[in-house]
């Protein structure tokens, strides 16, 4: 919004042409967004305690430890954090990009979910929520209408090469992409933002532990969408030029900014959880921002702590049921480490280790060709 209201303007008042700048205005987001989780916070938390009373329910089948010591902290703080990534995105980014329009659908949708999700939690005061078939059908209904228009917009550029759009780029190689067609690739990309959205929700299970890899992923995202949609950076990387995708570097900065806010709150003991709210939404962007950018396969490199924790729970579910055995001794994965005794602050920071090295090794496959 600042920019086409200012940009036009610098022929009279020079000043106004930094809006020009996407570094200048990354910078603007992510302070934009912190401020106003900042402002905002004290008041949404102790509104939510009024509202919520008992606060998130605490599943039963959890570490004890958790029963007692989380019962009665407010949840939905995701609010927060899409207030700030939604307030602060408007302001900076440009609207008539519509890479942008679609990861802003997709974060708000998936955040309503989360809400209603939230919502059945606290006011049932079980952990069921939304029947996990209804969610998972929302979930991917927005997701292929998101995944359409990325297919539709980048078609639409021009000298972008035929197929493009429908095929998918292998990691540390500049030349080699996976055609799949519309159809499979609209499911693919699907996959990809619901895959995400899902496993940083299982993600979410300790103070701090969700929200931080999230903001590596997004700086990362930054950084990647930034030379992607920068035709000299593309070139000299050897990677596919993509005109306007480089927007979505607010975004990036957007969840970044909103996501230091928010752990400012969030940091042990916690004073609010995202709860699904956050969760649900920060993933489905960081989805649609890798299928926007043509990065869908770095995400699970970058992603890789969520893609674990989600496989951990795929691999308790089918060991259980083929055999009546445990692979862990609790699922997600982060739960496992605490039954082996490590400590919830132990977990958190060594996670958020992993993170940045998986976050190093997925930025490597822009130069590793």
């Amino acid at each position: 919004m600042l920019y086409h209201f200012l940009v036009p303007l610098s022929e009279q008042m020079q000043i106004f042409n930094v809006f020009r700048y996407l570094s200048f205005r990354m910078g603007g987001a992510i302070l934009t967004a912190l401020l106003i989780s900042f402002i905002l916070g004290p008041s949404l938390i102790n509104w939510m305690k009024v509202k919520q009373g008992k606060g998130q329910p605490i599943r039963k089948d959890g570490p004890q430890t958790h029963i007692v010591a989380k019962a009665g902290t407010p949840t939905m703080g995701g609010l927060l954090i899409l207030l700030s990534l939604v307030v602060s995105t408007l302001l900076w980014a440009r609207l008539d990009n519509m890479y942008v329009w679609v990861v802003l659908g997709v974060t708000v949708m998936f955040g309503l979910l989360g809400f209603v999700d939230d919502y059945l939690k606290v006011t049932k005061q079980n952990t069921a929520g939304v029947v996990g078939q209804g969610k998972l059908v929302f979930q991917f209904l927005i997701a292929f209408g998101a995944a359409y228009l990325c297919v539709k917009t980048l078609g639409a550029t021009p000298n972008v090469p035929d197929g493009i759009e429908t095929s998918v780029p292998v990691p540390f190689f500049k030349d080699l992409f996976i055609p799949l067609g519309m159809f499979f690739f609209l499911c693919f990309a699907s996959i990809v933002i619901v895959g995400s959205s899902n496993t940083v929700n299982l993600t979410d299970g300790l103070d701090g532990l969700a929200i931080v890899p999230v903001m590596i992923a997004a700086m990362s995202y930054l950084l990647i969408c930034y030379v992607t949609g920068n035709i000299k950076y593309a070139e000299y990387l050897q990677i596919l030029y993509i005109p306007g995708v480089q927007e979505l570097g607010i975004i990036c900065a957007c969840i970044f900014g909103a996501g230091l806010g928010f752990l400012w709150f969030n940091a042990p003991p916690a004073m609010i959880f995202m709860g699904d709210t956050g969760s649900l939404s920060l993933g489905g962007a960081l989805g649609a921002i890798a299928v926007a950018s043509k990065h869908e396969i770095v995400l699970a490199i970058i992603g890789g702590l969520f893609v674990v924790e989600g496989l951990s729970v795929m691999i308790q579910i089918a060991s259980f049921k083929l055999t009546g055995k445990r692979v862990f001794r609790m699922a997600p994965i982060h739960h496992h480490f605490e039954q082996l005794g490590w400590k919830e602050s132990t977990v958190v920071i060594r996670f958020w280790i992993v993170a940045v090295i998986l976050a190093l090794i997925g930025l490597s496959t822009l130069k590793l060709r």
